[in-house]
């Protein structure tokens, strides 16, 4: 597919499933489930873990320890308030890298944290100042950014990079952006304050992952991901996504290995007592089903007539469907997986059967519903 204008090895990935993909309402990880995911992130290539709140205590600061004993390839970062008793707590634990999150919109300012601008401020000053001399990488995160006043986010920012952060964590918390605005924003921003900008994107709209690849078109080189989308209310931009949009659309390999992207998101999607939908983009098991006759036949013909990346790609495996919409090549090719070659005729009868019995049961056939079938029919012409 074309290249649509991202630079190779730009982008790099913090993946928060340990964080706000727990913070999904009714989701709780087990130790053993968190220390499995931070290890399957590893080994997939994430660039950064965020793996909690370390001033939470308790079982969350002794399984960040853990993690960070493990020696993974990816930096280990912990999210906190700005507020120094939070960043001890991620000293004890070990981590290389700290979110120092604050609210930058005026509405979080006067309502949930009852303060103003400039103590925000103040606050980025004195907790930024405390990590840096404790060498932490710092990541400063401006909640609700997408609803801030843009002269005072671009203060943020010059302030947090002014007291040594690494980068800025860009939320579109409530998730009201849409790609075009965003596109703009962070591209008003980056010429404004010389910051690396991290897309942190949430899923209200429906438009989490072309938000962030549009942060990304603008100048951002970090996407904040979870497995599956999970996250608060509607979710964040799904790693999986963020990755093969990257890869088949914007011609950047990431380097991923995208083979084991279904095995990743069935562990989570586990741990988090959530299913896969079948008809979820790319790790869904419907992206390879094929039911309708011309795509069947497209497909059965050249993969990529309606395939964008092949299935082996992701993990999964193509599936040719058999029911109400399929067509005689389909039929075909299906009974010669049984071993069974039909001719013109008895492939066009078996289809009228066989439509008829999905509408009856308002579903596509399974392969021993299509073998009664066959046998039904090859008695009704006495063979």
């Amino acid at each position: 597919m074309a290249d649509v204008g991202f630079l190779d090895n730009q982008v790099k990935i913090d993946d928060t499933t340990l964080r706000d993909g727990e913070q999904t309402a009714g989701v709780v990880f087990s130790n053993h489930e968190k220390i499995r995911i931070a290890q399957l992130l590893d080994e997939v290539g994430v660039d950064q873990i965020e793996v909690g709140i370390p001033a939470m205590g308790g079982d969350e600061k002794k399984v960040i320890k853990k993690i960070v004993d493990l020696g993974l390839n990816a930096s280990i970062l912990a999210w906190n308030r700005t507020v120094i008793d939070d960043i001890k707590h991620s000293l004890d634990c070990g981590v290389s890298a700290v979110a120092l999150s604050i609210s930058a919109s005026d509405i979080h300012m006067e309502y949930k944290l009852r303060k103003d601008r400039n103590w925000v401020l103040e606050s980025i000053k004195t907790s930024v100042d405390f990590a840096k001399s404790h060498d932490l990488y710092i990541s400063v995160n401006a909640e609700d950014a997408s609803r801030a006043d843009f002269d005072f986010l671009v203060q943020f920012a010059k302030t947090a990079k002014e007291y040594g952060a690494d980068r800025l964590r860009y939320c579109d918390t409530l998730g009201v952006m849409e790609p075009f605005g965003t596109h703009d924003v962070i591209k008003k921003l980056k010429e404004a304050v010389d910051i690396e900008i991290e897309m942190h994107t949430h899923n209200d709209f429906g438009m989490a992952v072309a938000n962030a690849v549009a942060g990304i078109k603008a100048g951002s080189t970090w996407i904040n991901t979870t497995i599956n989308g999970l996250g608060e209310r509607a979710g964040n931009a799904a790693l999986e996504e963020i990755v093969m949009v990257l890869k088949c659309i914007g011609g950047v390999d990431l380097g991923f290995k995208t083979e084991r992207f279904r095995e990743i998101s069935e562990y989570v999607a586990n741990a988090s007592a959530r299913t896969i939908p079948v008809w979820k983009s790319i790790v869904g098991t419907n992206v390879f089903a094929h039911e309708s006759g011309i795509h069947a036949d497209g497909v059965l013909k050249h993969p990529k007539t309606y395939e964008a990346f092949s299935p082996e790609e992701v993990g999964l495996y193509r599936q040719i469907v058999i029911g109400k919409h399929s067509g005689s090549h389909a039929i075909v090719a299906k009974f010669r997986e049984y071993g069974i070659e039909l001719t013109d005729e008895e492939a066009k009868d078996i289809l009228a059967k066989v439509r008829k019995a999905a509408v009856e049961m308002k579903r596509s056939l399974f392969d021993k519903e299509l073998m009664y079938i066959y046998k039904d029919y090859k008695k009704e012409n006495g063979s």
